[in-house]
C-alpha cells in the first residue's frame, strides 16, 4: 500500500501520522510507500515516520507517484484543485475539508456507519465534520431502533478545532503574553457561541454542517436538526449534547446496550461514581464517549445524551485512516 498524507506538517495532519504509526488499522507492514506531502513553503522539510526521515514533497511530485490513497488534511481550496487531479491517476482520495462533504456523488463515510457503500468508482470519499463524526456514532444506532424525528444539539468544541493558531492563542493568553488571535475574543476563562462564519439564516457554517451532514451520514432527509457551536478554553476534545426525539418509544435500558455495542462508542454512564465523558479523558484516544443518558421528562419519546471525542483523532485523523484501512481490507485499492 502507498499511501499520501497531503497537510503533512498540520495540526491534524500530523495527527494521522500519529494514527498511522500506531498500526491500530493498518500494519506498518502493509505500507510499502510513505509520502508526506504539503504546500510548496514546506517542500524539504523532513517529517518522521515509524523512526525514519522522509522529506516533505510537493503534490505535483506526490501525483506522479501514484499512491493508493491519499489522505488529505490541506484545505477546502487545496482539496477542490487537487482530489481531482490524484483521482485522475487512480489514486483514491480521503478528504478531511469541507470541499467534498455535501456533492451528491461523493459518499460521505464514518467506517462503523456506512463504509459498505463504498465502491472501487469513488475516488474521492469525504471525511465528515468533526463534531458530525462523533453525534452519528451515538445517533446511528439509536436510529436504526427508533427513527430519529427531531434532534437539538449544542456543541462544546475544542481550540484545537480551529488549529495550531487558535492553541497558541489560548497557551499564550494564559500565560499572560501578547499574542496573535485565532479569534476576535480572549479564549481563555471565556466561551463565545461562534463556530465558523454567520450565515444570513443567523445559523453558522459549523452549525450547519452538522444538519447537512448528519442527514446525508445517516441517510435521512426527514430528520428535524437544529444546532447551537461553542468554542470553549479546551484542548483534546469536543463535547455535545444531543436532546433526541423518536417516532418510536424506547426503552432506557435498551437504548443503552445499543449504544454498549456499538462499534467504536463507548458508554461511561454512572452518576453515582461521577462517571460521564470528559475530553480531560477523550484526548488522545480513539473512541467516542457517551453518558448522562436519561428521558427528558418534558416531552415523549424524548433522550438525552452527553457525547465526547477527541476532535483530532476520531473526529478527523483516525476516521480517516480507518476509511483507508476499509479500501484495503475489503479489496477496493
Amino acid at each position: 500500500m502507498k499511501i499520501a498524507v497531503v497537510g503533512a506538517t498540520g495540526l491534524v495532519g500530523s495527527e494521522m501520522i500519529k494514527v498511522l504509526e500506531e498500526q491500530r488499522y493498518i500494519p506498518l507492514t502493509e505500507i510499502t510507500e510513505f509520502y508526506p506531502v504539503a504546500s510548496a513553503r514546506s517542500v524539504g522539510k523532513e517529517i518522521k515516520f515509524n523512526g525514519k526521515a522522509y522529506k516533505v514533497i510537493g503534490l505535483e511530485e506526490a501525483i506522479a507517484l501514484r499512491p493508493d490513497v491519499a489522505i488529505f488534511s490541506a484545505g477546502a481550496s487545496t482539496s477542490l484543485a487537487w482530489a481531482p487531479k490524484f483521482a485522475e491517476v487512480g489514486t483514491f482520495v480521503v478528504d478531511n475539508s469541507s470541499c467534498w462533504r455535501m456533492e451528491k456523488n461523493v459518499p460521505l463515510i464514518v467506517p462503523e456507519i456506512n463504509a459498505n457503500i463504498l465502491t472501487k468508482k469513488d475516488k474521492i470519499i469525504a471525511n465528515p465534520n468533526c463534531s458530525t463524526i462523533q453525534l452519528v456514532m451515538a445517533l446511528a444506532p439509536l436510529h436504526k431502533a427508533y427513527k430519529i424525528d427531531r434532534l437539538i444539539v449544542s456543541t462544546y468544541q475544542s481550540v484545537t478545532g480551529t488549529g495550531v493558531k487558535a492553541v497558541k492563542q489560548l497557551n499564550d493568553e494564559r500565560k499572560g503574553l501578547e499574542t496573535e488571535k485565532a479569534y476576535p475574543y480572549t479564549i481563555d476563562m471565556n466561551l463565545f457561541p461562534h463556530g465558523g462564519s454567520f450565515l444570513e439564516s443567523g445559523y453558522t457554517t459549523e452549525e450547519q454542517k452538522l444538519v447537512d451532514e448528519t442527514r446525508k451520514i445517516l441517510g435521512d432527509q426527514s430528520i428535524r436538526i437544529t444546532a447551537t457551536v461553542v468554542r470553549v478554553p479546551v484542548v483534546g476534545g469536543h463535547s455535545e449534547t444531543a436532546n433526541i426525539e423518536f417516532e418510536n418509544e424506547f426503552d432506557l435500558a435498551e437504548a443503552r446496550k445499543l449504544l454498549e455495542e456499538m462499534p467504536g462508542v463507548v458508554v461511561q454512564d454512572d452518576p453515582a461514581t461521577n462517571l460521564y465523558p470528559m475530553p480531560l479523558f477523550s484526548h488522545g484516544k480513539d473512541e467516542v464517549f457517551v453518558g448522562r443518558l436519561r428521558r427528558d421528562e418534558s416531552n415523549p419519546k424524548t433522550l438525552n445524551l452527553w457525547v465526547v471525542a477527541d476532535n483530532l483523532r476520531k473526529g478527523a485523523a483516525t476516521n480517516a485512516v480507518q476509511i483507508a484501512a476499509y479500501l484495503k481490507n475489503n479489496n477496493l485499492l
